[in-house]
């Protein structure tokens, strides 16, 4: 592999902004502001360069796999439709957040395998660093062999704890964030017989492609295993500390809900649904993830604490794509734009706090001896920024330089 410099660029290090030249050789940084030593020079002057992002959950590639509700394409040109957007969004490295639900369709374990399967088969393909987070729904434990398979694989994935479950069948009356405990006896559930419920999940049947009362009779069925749950937990959660992979919990709306998955395990608390749960987190020294569309849009969709209020406020340590990856170069805009932080401390948020959360301790930052995971950005004063290059390990994942 060829040595480059990229010379003259704004280059975002951990507590500044330096114009500086960075080399790169053999996939990794070997210095800032040295000789060129015959490396090929590649133009970063009125640039920025900076550490390329590291996505910890983003599910955007279901939208490759069904690009219309129903339409179902082949994975191996989603996944690899996938990978080069990651690339042109300046994202190197990306956990897939792979549902394991027992709703059939699009989220479906069958799928799940689809998209394993497809990401092995393409590994010598793909631009990106390809991996996966076991988005697992608790209460399917029909699950557990492609978990398993996953968990068992060379490139380390991470798991997510998801009840999406309790969170369906919860009485109307009482906001999604204030729901209890999922696990407390008395959980307040909907009337799941009534129109007004067959209604509500619609949507749910049509990207599950059965009708509305087929979907309510199987969340029904599923519903009544909800006594063997915390034993399902507690088995999946001892393959992933078994085989060292870093565990999140998803949405947790009450502290004894972030009390219990750590426990668990699940050191990362992603997408925390109500302030008491930030603060349960930022105690334990747990970091703590939110949505890249929050923060680029100025709020959440579901009415979930403001990402820029939360990074402002210290309760926010990383940025996630969510569900659509140019996400996370908007939000550094937004954020930027709006002064909430300055952009050094910013850009952690979508490099080295989720490289670190996930074990990473390689990339995310622009430091000799470093992997050389690199973005070099146009990006006018009061603009977008735009990719005009991305890096992964050394290698051209995507150029628009012309």
């Amino acid at each position: 592999m060829s040595a480059e410099l990229i010379e003259g660029a704004r280059v975002i290090l951990d507590d500044r902004i330096e114009t500086a030249s960075v080399r790169i050789e053999n996939g990794v940084i070997t210095g800032i502001d040295v000789a060129s030593d015959g490396a090929q020079v590649v133009p970063g002057r009125g640039r920025f360069l900076a550490p390329a992002l590291v996505d910890i959950h983003g599910d955007a590639f279901e939208r490759q796999i069904m690009p219309r509700p129903g339409v179902i394409v082949p994975t191996r040109i989603a996944m690899l439709e996938t990978d080069r957007q990651l690339a042109a969004n300046g994202i190197s490295t990306a956990y897939h957040a792979l549902s394991l639900s027992w709703e059939p369709g699009l989220r479906s374990v069958e799928v799940g395998w689809q998209v394993v399967a497809a990401l092995e088969a393409l590994q010598g393909r793909l631009t990106t660093d390809n991996r996966i987070q076991l988005r697992w729904e608790t209460f399917y434990p029909e699950a557990e062999p492609l978990i398993a398979h996953v968990l068992s694989g060379h490139d380390r994935p991470a798991l997510a704890f998801n009840d999406h479950t309790t969170a369906a069948v919860l009485h109307p009356a009482i906001a999604l964030h204030d729901r209890p405990f999922d696990h407390v006896p008395d959980y307040p559930v909907a009337d799941l017989t009534s129109d007004a419920f067959l209604a509500k999940m619609s949507e749910r049947a049509k990207r599950s492609k059965i009708a509305p009362a087929d979907y309510v009779a199987l969340l029904t069925d599923v519903w009544s295993r909800r006594a063997e749950v915390q034993g399902w937990i507690e088995r999946i959660a001892g393959l992933a500390r078994s085989s060292g992979a870093p565990m999140l919990s998803h949405d947790d709306s009450q502290i004894e809900t972030r009390t219990f998955y750590r426990d668990m395990g699940a050191r990362v608390a992603e997408f925390p649904m109500h302030e008491r749960v930030f603060h349960a987190a930022r105690d334990a020294g747990d970091p703590i993830v939110l949505g890249a569309p929050n923060a680029m849009r100025g709020g959440s969709h579901l009415g979930s604490p403001g990402a820029a209020e939360m990074i402002a406020r210290g309760l926010c340590d990383i940025l996630a794509s969510d569900y659509y990856y140019p996400a996370m170069l908007g939000a550094m805009a937004r954020l930027q734009a709006d002064e909430v932080a300055p952009l050094p401390s910013l850009w952690k948020l979508v490099s080295f706090n989720p490289a670190l959360a996930m074990g990473l301790r390689d990339r995310g930052r622009i430091a000799p001896g470093l992997r050389a995971d690199l973005v070099l950005l146009d990006w006018p004063d009061g603009e977008t920024p735009s990719t005009l290059r991305t890096w992964v390990s050394g290698r051209g994942g995507y150029s628009a330089l012309v």
